[in-house]
């Protein structure tokens, strides 16, 4: 065969004689709000400005994204949406799914291969840029751009299903916590109150009580666990 050939499919037409859609990544960077006055722990995304020309009648906020470069791998791309978008550095998120709806975007045909992330709250507010971002709770009224209400709707589904019956596997807490924060950040991502008990002995078996104590209610020490590695497993 002539390595200089062109390649022709059964119809006689060559790859160029397709039209191609641009491919772009968006990320759903996920986190734990830490609850404060009269409110309760609640999961939060991570959202970007949008530069001033592309605000039309939508909100001037999306997930943070960007268009696939020439001999850029998927991963790449997202990793450099976070860093130059968001300030973020250092993560490797998942893929979810391709968004391929030909209609998506008002821009053109443009496919999105959207990702998940998860980061403890306070890792978060340490490397996002501030003036360029924003911790939005959800769940909330967002008017985004495109169907990224949708990718926020598919990650958080995965991440309720990760968080179902294992303790914390994203790692959204310290290394020690007691049972009762557990049940905070496992509730926080499920939406709803879990009772006590049988959240107990469902992710007990995946805990290790640790020696030192913390200060429970009305002073009274609360014990500490730490992921044991038959989680890790």
């Amino acid at each position: 065969m002539n390595e200089n050939a062109v390649f022709r499919d059964d119809d006689g037409r060559a790859l160029a004689d397709y039209p191609r859609p641009s491919v772009a990544v968006d990320t759903a960077l996920m986190t734990v709000i830490p609850a404060g006055e009269g409110s309760s722990a609640h999961l939060g995304i991570l959202l970007v400005r949008r530069p001033p020309q592309s605000v039309g009648a939508l909100a001037g906020w999306a997930l943070p994204g960007t268009f696939l470069h020439e001999g850029e791998t998927l991963a790449e791309a997202v990793r450099r949406s976070l860093e130059v978008k968001a300030g973020v550095t250092g993560r490797e998120p998942q893929q979810l799914r391709v968004f391929d709806d030909p209609a998506r975007d008002d821009r053109g045909w443009v496919l999105s291969v959207a990702h998940l992330d998860v980061l403890a709250f306070d890792d978060l507010e340490r490397l996002r840029e501030s003036p360029n971002t924003r911790i939005a709770a959800l769940p909330s009224r967002l008017r985004l751009p495109y169907d990224h209400l949708a990718i926020i709707d598919l990650a958080t589904e995965r991440l309720r299903l990760e968080y179902r019956t294992h303790p914390d596997p994203r790692g959204l807490l310290h290394e020690s916590f007691t049972i009762s924060d557990l049940r905070a950040v496992h509730e926080a991502v499920a939406g709803r109150e879990l009772q006590k008990d049988t959240f107990r002995r469902l992710m007990i078996d995946e805990l290790e009580s640790l020696p030192a104590a913390a200060e429970g209610r009305r002073g009274r020490p609360a014990q500490l666990f730490g992921r044991s590695e038959r989680q890790a497993e």
